[in-house]
């Protein structure tokens, strides 16, 4: 087993492509080792010293660590926990599904929350998973869109330009309502 690795424009963050589906479908954001428990991967990926977060696409992995680690320290012991974990067999999530967009929306705005969902699934989230990140719709309230960047995308930092510059232009090129683009911590 090969597994290529690739540097997102986060420092802290490194892609990790194994070669084969990492996720069927959505993907899963630790960003702590807490509730972690519901993935292999990711409880395997945590036991390395320095790991701070994991984020799991459909065939890449994105692993951040602390300020304080080197990658050149940890990287190997990273690819070492990802093949071991591939080639034990046992599944990347243990039966739970994978998120996706949320639905915070009323039903006099379910038209304009169809087309941003539809622009964010065809034209964002691919050019964010590139980066070894996702964004999820958290909302849309009075001309305001509401999301989340995960995986190298959450506090990397060219992500701010990214939704102000990058997405909530795009959105409002497409859709007038759209008056911004605002980000959601959870």
């Amino acid at each position: 087993m090969f597994i290529q690795t690739e540097s997102t424009p986060n420092p802290a963050t490194l892609k990790f492509l194994p070669g084969q589906t990492v996720l069927e479908t959505g993907t899963a954001d630790f960003p702590t080792a807490d509730g972690c428990e519901i993935s292999p991967l990711a409880r395997r990926i945590f036991d390395v010293s320095g790991v701070t977060g994991v984020f799991l696409g459909r065939d890449f992995v994105t692993v951040t660590k602390d300020d304080a680690t080197e990658w050149d320290h940890i990287k190997p012991s990273l690819l070492g926990a990802i093949m071991e974990h591939f080639q034990s067999g046992k599944p990347t999530m243990d039966g739970v599904g994978a998120a996706d967009h949320g639905d915070n929306h009323n039903s006099e705005d379910a038209e304009i929350v169809t087309q941003i969902k539809e622009l964010l699934d065809t034209r964002v989230r691919p050019a964010v998973a590139q980066d070894g990140g996702d964004i999820t719709f958290h909302g849309f309230e009075r001309g305001i869109v509401y999301l989340q960047m995960k995986g190298a995308c959450a506090g990397c930092p060219s992500s701010t330009m990214t939704l102000k510059m990058g997405i909530e232009n795009l959105l409002r090129h497409y859709i007038p309502e759209v008056a911004e683009v605002r980000p959601v911590a959870v």
